[in-house]
C-alpha cells in the first residue's frame, strides 16, 4: 500500500508548499497596503472632493474641496499642493481661491489664453490677503490647513476651475487621475477617483438646496515611512525620585556627521551661526539641526515633578531644535492609562481622543491661541511647557517600574522614538539593599562555619 500513496503524498506536500508562498505573498504585498495605518487615528485621511456645479460648452466648472479628516496631523506652512494627470486633453481656463504652478504649453489658443495646459497640472491655495473677486469659500490660507480635533473650521481648504476641451455630460465627462498629494513634502498616498452621491449644498439663508451634477472622491492616506527616512523627535525622561535623567538615544534621528558630511548640524556658540541659518533655503524641508547626540530637530522632555496624597504632577516641555522651522500650531499625542484621571492641563488644550472606544488613555495637547501656539525656532526662546496635573487611581497608580511615564507620544503626527524602558527612572529599591545585606549575612555565616570546621 506504501507505493500507491507516494504519489498522493508528493501532491500534497507541493500544494502545501504552493499554499505557504501565496499565503507569504500576499502578507508581503499586504504590508504596503497597511503600511499608513496609524493605531492613534485609525480612519484618519485627506478626502479631496470634486463637485461639478455646472455644465460649459466644452466642459465643466467644479469646486475642488480638501478635508484634513486627521485627528492630529495638519498641514503647515507653506501649505498644500495638489497634482493629477488628466484622462483627456482637458485645459483650465480659469481657477478661483487656487492657482496652477505652471501655465504649460499653450501656444495652440490664438484668442483667449487657458490658465493651465499641463497634462498634469499641479494647483496651491492662494495666500491671505487675496481680493475678493479671487477667493470662494474655505480657500486663501496659504495651503495651511488644521487638524480636524484642534480647529474643524480650519481644516478645509477649496477652489475652483473652469475645464474645458472635456465632456459635457455625465456620461462622456472622465475623472483626473494619478493624483497626488504633498503636504508640503511628501507622505501621502491618493487612491482613484470614485464617483459617489452627488454633494448637496445649503444656500446662505438656508431656505435651499442645491446639488452637484456629478461628485468624485478621492482618498488620501499619510505615512510616516514615505514622509521621511529618519524619525524627527524623540523623548527624554526624569523624576524627582531618581537623579538620573534619561537623555534621547544616541542617533535617534540621524548620527553626528559633520566630519563625511558637513554642515549636517549647528553648534549652539558657532560664530557662523547667523550667518549659516540665514543662507539655507526657506522652502528646504530638511531640518538644520543642532548638533545633539540623538541629532532630532523636536524633542519632548517627560519630568514627574511631583506627589501629593490624592494627585501627581507631570511637567511637559517640547524643545525644538531645528534652526529652520517654526512649527505654528504643534500639538502632541501622548499615550498614557491616567488620562482617564486627568485633573488640569495648565497651559495646553486638552482633548481625549480615546482611540480604542471606552478606554481612555490617549491625550491630544496643543498650545493657547496666541501664547504658545507657536513654537519658536531653536534658541532661548525655541520651547514651550506646561504641566499636568492626574488624580490618582489607587488601584493603578503606581511609581514603581516606569509605570508614571508614557507609552508612546506623536509630535505633529509623527511618532517619536522613546528610551528602552530598561532606562527608565526607577524608585530607590529599599527591598534590593536589604536583599543584599542579607545574602551577605549568609554568606559570611558560611565561610565562618566553614572555617570553624577546617580549623576544628
Amino acid at each position: 500500500m506504501g507505493p500507491l500513496f507516494l504519489p498522493m503524498i508528493r501532491s500534497v506536500s507541493k500544494f502545501i508548499s504552493f499554499t505557504i508562498l501565496l499565503l507569504f505573498g500576499l502578507a508581503c504585498t499586504s504590508f504596503t497596503a497597511t503600511e499608513a495605518y496609524d493605531p492613534l487615528d485609525p480612519s484618519g485621511n485627506i478626502t479631496i472632493k470634486w463637485d461639478i456645479i455646472s455644465w460649459t460648452p466644452d466642459g465643466y466648472v467644479a469646486v475642488v474641496t480638501i478635508y484634513n479628516f486627521q485627528k492630529y496631523r495638519h498641514i503647515q506652512a507653506p501649505g498644500w499642493s495638489l497634482g493629477w494627470t488628466w484622462a483627456k486633453k482637458e485645459v483650465i481656463w480659469n481657477m478661483v481661491g487656487g492657482q496652477a504652478t505652471e501655465q504649460g504649453d499653450c501656444s495652440k489658443f490664438k484668442t483667449t489664453i487657458p490658465h493651465c495646459c499641463k497634462k498634469n497640472p499641479t494647483v496651491v491655495d492662494l495666500l491671505p490677503g487675496t481680493p475678493y473677486n479671487q477667493q470662494i469659500t474655505n480657500c486663501c490660507k496659504g495651503g495651511v490647513l488644521t487638524s480636524w480635533v484642534q480647529d474643524p473650521a480650519n481644516a478645509v481648504g477649496s477652489f475652483q476651475l473652469s475645464v474645458g476641451q472635456a465632456g459635457t455630460t455625465n456620461k462622456t465627462v472622465r475623472a483626473p487621475k494619478n493624483f497626488t498629494l504633498n503636504a508640503p513634502g511628501p507622505g501621502y498616498t491618493c487612491g482613484r477617483a470614485n464617483i459617489v452621491k452627488p454633494t448637496k449644498f445649503v444656500t446662505p439663508d438656508k431656505r435651499r438646496v442645491t446639488q452637484a451634477m456629478m461628485t468624485w472622491n478621492v482618498t488620501c492616506t499619510y505615512s510616516q515611512f514615505l514622509a521621511q527616512k529618519t524619525p524627527t523627535c524623540c523623548v527624554s525622561l526624569s523624576s524627582f525620585y531618581n537623579d538620573t535623567v534619561v537623555p534621547c538615544p544616541a542617533c535617534s534621528c540621524g548620527c553626528q556627521s559633520n566630519a563625511t558630511h558637513p554642515g549636517s548640524c549647528v553648534e549652539p556658540d558657532s560664530p557662523y551661526l547667523a550667518s549659516v541659518v540665514s543662507a539655507s533655503s526657506k522652502n528646504s524641508y530638511m531640518p538644520l539641526v543642532r548638533c545633539t547626540n540623538h541629532m532630532c530637530p523636536i524633542r519632548v522632555h517627560w519630568h514627574v515633578k511631583l506627589n501629593y496624597k490624592e494627585y501627581w504632577r507631570v511637567k511637559v516641555t517640547v524643545t525644538n531644535f531645528n534652526y529652520r522651522m517654526n512649527y505654528s500650531d504643534w500639538n502632541l499625542v501622548v499615550q498614557h492609562p491616567n488620562f482617564d484621571n486627568l485633573t488640569q492641563s495648565f497651559s495646553f488644550n486638552y482633548k481625549s481622543i480615546t482611540p480604542y472606544a471606552t478606554i481612555n488613555d490617549t491625550a491630544m495637547l496643543w498650545g493657547l491661541k496666541f501664547y504658545n501656539d507657536l513654537l519658536m525656532q531653536a534658541g532661548p526662546l525655541g520651547n514651550v511647557q506646561s504641566e499636568l496635573l492626574f488624580r490618582k487611581d489607587q488601584a493603578t497608580f503606581t511609581f514603581d517600574k516606569g509605570w508614571a511615564f508614557p507609552r508612546r507620544i506623536y509630535f505633529n503626527g509623527d511618532n517619536c522614538v522613546m528610551p528602552p524602558p530598561d532606562a527608565y527612572p526607577w524608585l530607590p529599591n529599599s527591598g534590593f539593599r536589604q536583599y543584599t545585606s542579607l545574602l551577605t549575612l549568609i554568606m559570611t555565616s558560611l565561610s565562618t562555619a566553614a572555617l570553624m570546621y577546617v580549623h576544628a
